[in-house]
């Protein structure tokens, strides 16, 4: 499948012009060790991952982020960027912070290592809501849910709540919100791709952990608790991580009837 767009791609007049992507990649995993070198359609999934996010037309550059030499040395035999950090950070978005300490983008869009068949389309449009209201430090995506859809009791499955603006006003793991003697509401599950403007990312990691991320296990609560938006942007999207090999079988099928010539 041809890369296109990606580093190379002529930017709009009223885009920065420095957005950096990172895909965070680590080999540990509890349920799926060593995850991001697992292969299917001839490839590793983080190659997958790079190959998609290259294809996004408004990333000025992109780097893979690990503190693992055997990822390193997967990525830079298909020839993507690398950026060694610590070995100390405890989730994909520390050692985002730390890739964007030495960089001068203005935004980073931080970009999940195991989804391998993510759409470079939301990436932009993630980007372009961004910079169109440049006050909001983060934004981030959502898919709508069919009414009855089983998974919004999936625990595993995080929903998100917006106001009139589209802007977060909560995350959780419950179905949210209840609705109540036979009203409506939009029903919403959380895409996990971020956008962070880049100062604000820095300080992200030191900003006080309040009670409702510990309850939820939501790290995207703590700019919630700590009174910072969350631009919460529509798509069409079907975020499809994989953290199971069982989860790399059912991805591997989707390829092969989406994507395989």
């Amino acid at each position: 499948m041809p890369v296109q767009g990606g580093p190379t791609a002529v930017l709009p007049s009223n885009v920065p012009t420095r957005i950096l992507g990172v895909i965070p990649a680590r080999y540990e995993s509890s349920r799926f060790p060593g995850k991001p070198l697992a292969q299917f359609a001839g490839k590793s999934m983080i190659e997958h991952v790079w190959e998609r996010a290259s294809q996004a037309r408004y990333l000025t550059s992109l780097t893979i982020a690990t503190d693992d030499e055997r990822i390193a040395a997967e990525a830079r035999r298909f020839r993507a960027r690398v950026t060694m950090t610590r070995t100390d950070h405890l989730s994909g978005t520390d050692r985002a912070a730390e890739v964007a300490s030495a960089s001068d983008a203005h935004w980073v869009i931080n970009i999940q290592g195991d989804e391998p068949l993510i759409d470079p389309g939301a990436i932009d449009a993630l980007v372009l809501a961004m910079i169109e209201e440049p006050e909001i430090p983060m934004g981030t995506l959502c898919k709508r849910m069919a009414p009855g859809d089983p998974e919004a009791a999936n625990p595993n499955v995080v929903k998100v709540v917006r106001d009139l603006r589209g802007n977060a006003v909560y995350f959780s793991r419950s179905p949210i919100p209840f609705v109540r003697d036979g009203g409506t509401a939009r029903l919403f599950r959380h895409v996990g791709l971020y956008a962070y403007q880049r100062d604000f990312l820095l300080g992200y990691p030191d900003l006080p952990v309040g009670p409702l991320e510990t309850a939820e296990k939501l790290e995207q609560l703590r700019a919630i608790e700590n009174g910072y938006k969350i631009r919460v942007v529509e798509t069409e999207y079907e975020s499809i991580g994989v953290d199971t090999p069982q989860d790399l079988e059912r991805v591997a099928k989707l390829f092969a009837m989406t994507w395989s010539e």
